[in-house]
């Protein structure tokens, strides 16, 4: 069993920036970002391998958000850049019981708390 639990969240303005972080209790495969905003189902942001040498993102986030991982860490990352406020979410990270990344939250084993992100315009 792992445990995720996200961190870096906040409020900021329209074009700022965040670091959300993700430490794990444990090793783990592929790991994504999701998002749910209020009224809505939970979409897929970016994933990542297990090695980190791939990683997949969503349309809406593509040059703006970086994810990336340090394994020695059990840690990922997701770095927001250009943030604007349709990017308001609760973000989470989840980790899979495989080595392949997926955009699909049903492969996901595990999942964080979130942690929420405000984009004020």
């Amino acid at each position: 069993q792992v445990q995720l639990v996200e961190s870096g969240g906040g409020l900021v303005q329209a074009g700022g920036s965040l670091r959300l972080s993700c430490a794990a209790s444990g090793r783990t495969y592929a790991m994504g970002w999701f998002r749910q905003a209020s009224g809505t189902e939970r979409e897929f942001v970016a994933h990542i391998t297990t090695n980190g040498g791939s990683t997949y993102y969503a349309d809406f986030v593509k040059g703006r958000f970086t994810i990336s991982r340090v394994n020695a860490k059990n840690t990922m990352y997701l770095q927001m850049n250009s943030l604007k406020p349709e990017d308001t979410a609760v973000y989470y990270c989840a980790a899979r019981n495989d080595l392949a990344a997926s955009a699909l939250p049903s492969d996901y084993a595990y999942w964080g708390q979130g942690t929420q992100v405000t984009v004020s315009s």
